[in-house]
């Protein structure tokens, strides 16, 4: 258990706290680009900063400010120009860092716009995933993890807000054995509910070992990106992947599963963007072209409109975790918990969140903070499927990242093209 005070400590994110300052050293991914096609100026709340992100005419991105310091009018209203966002009341024009280069109704040659900043931050796109950074300067490098970067595969990416703290979605990383319980068993009991008990198993059947995920074995280590989660599982042995390899949790919030990411970024004290992004490995000897464009997709919440569990939203992976992480409170009241031995994973990973706190606080650097672009062209993660990425892919694993699974646009593609393989008949989840 945490005191109340250390409970604080690791979730509070608004500027000056010391968790806030942490993930401030991080980029943190804030939409995707395709989501801009359509609607060039999006609303973005993060670390509790309310901010407008935009692409201009030319393809150009900004972060700023949304608010304008003229008349106090929301910037999210603002028209995209070829050199910046346009204020809808009286014209003024912002750059991306946030200063101001045009006021229409000022006499020309004023020096006014010079005087006139607001707040504006470094953007980045990589595989159609945008960056953006909050924290001083100079920025580190962006990093780019495997999956960014490898060829020849074919990527979406979802997102949804969920409406808790940020800890609470990324302990459940460090915690293997919720997988045989609230994925399996209670996954059977929704299907029940819905009445379509026939389908009861399918996760086992899909993806564990000896069709049973009952854990006889859990390990956890530390590794230079991170922590590495190991399980052994009914039938199992420990040279079975998922204890060999086993998969990453990155510092500080970010998730590998497969291939897959899953990042948790704080909104603010109570909310968290969630983002999956995944990369879909291709047959050997399939060559596949560029995607000109990533496709988004919207991850629903598995809620009704007075806030019960919507049970038809629960047979899933990721809407059974979401109701998980929800039902425990806004944040999470560790001083309250009872920990055992199995939550050993959620201890280290704590105890790793506060070192990292300690180096920051002592003037140092923490973990994953890259600046030398030849250490980072590509970031190579272990995932258990590294040893036959397309074999991986037709056991039907990526399907357990749940509403990721469910609603991805490029999955439910491959399975449709791919329909009538023994691998990924029934259901997606």
């Amino acid at each position: 258990m945490l005191t109340e005070k250390e409970n604080e400590r690791l979730t509070r994110v608004g500027p000056g706290t010391p968790m806030g300052e942490l993930m401030r050293r991080y980029w943190q991914p804030i939409g995707a680009l395709s989501e801009l096609d359509d609607t060039p100026v999006k609303h973005v709340k993060l670390l509790g900063e309310s901010l407008v992100l935009y692409k201009d005419l030319k393809g150009g991105l900004g972060l700023i400010g949304d608010t304008c310091p003229h008349r106090s009018v929301s910037m999210l209203y603002g028209v995209p120009e070829e050199s910046g966002l346009r204020c809808p009341y009286h014209g003024w024009m912002f750059d991306c860092s946030g200063q101001c280069i045009e006021m229409p109704a000022e006499a020309p040659g004023t020096t006014f716009p010079n005087r006139v900043k607001i707040t504006g931050y470094p953007v980045q796109e990589l595989s159609g995933l945008i960056f953006a950074y909050l924290g001083p300067e100079p920025a580190p490098l962006l990093p780019r993890w495997d999956m960014f970067v490898w060829d020849n595969v074919l990527r979406d990416i979802g997102s949804t807000v969920i409406p808790c703290n940020w800890l609470q979605i990324m302990e459940n990383s460090l915690d293997p054995v919720h997988v045989e319980w609230l994925h399996g068993r209670f996954s059977d009991y929704v299907l029940e509910r819905l009445g379509r008990a026939d389908l009861k198993r399918q996760f086992y059947r899909a993806g564990g070992v000896g069709g049973n995920w009952s854990h006889e074995k859990i390990g956890f280590d530390e590794f230079e990106y991170g922590i590495i989660k190991r399980r052994i599982v009914e039938g199992g042995s420990e040279n079975d992947p998922e204890w060999r390899v086993g998969h990453p949790v990155v510092f500080p919030n970010l998730l590998r599963v497969g291939s897959n990411f899953q990042y948790r970024v704080p909104v603010d004290d109570e909310n968290t963007l969630h983002v999956w992004f995944t990369a879909y490995p291709q047959p050997p000897d399939t060559i596949v072209e560029p995607q000109e464009s990533v496709p988004h997709y919207q991850v629903p919440l598995p809620f009704g409109a007075n806030g019960e569990v919507d049970w038809s939203m629960v047979d899933n992976n990721s809407g059974q975790d979401i109701v998980a992480w929800v039902t425990q409170g806004a944040i999470a009241d560790r001083s309250q918990e009872k920990l055992g031995e199995s939550d050993k994973g959620i201890i280290l990973y704590r105890r790793q969140l506060r070192q990292q706190l300690a180096i920051l606080e002592d003037g140092g650097q923490p973990m994953n903070i890259f600046r030398n672009p030849s250490e980072n062209v590509q970031l190579d993660l272990p995932w258990e499927g590294q040893d036959d990425p397309w074999g991986f892919a037709r056991k039907g694993l990526m399907r357990r990242t749940g509403q990721a699974g469910k609603y991805a646009p490029v999955l439910r593609e491959m399975v449709a093209r791919m329909d009538g393989e023994e691998a990924l008949n029934g259901p997606v989840y």
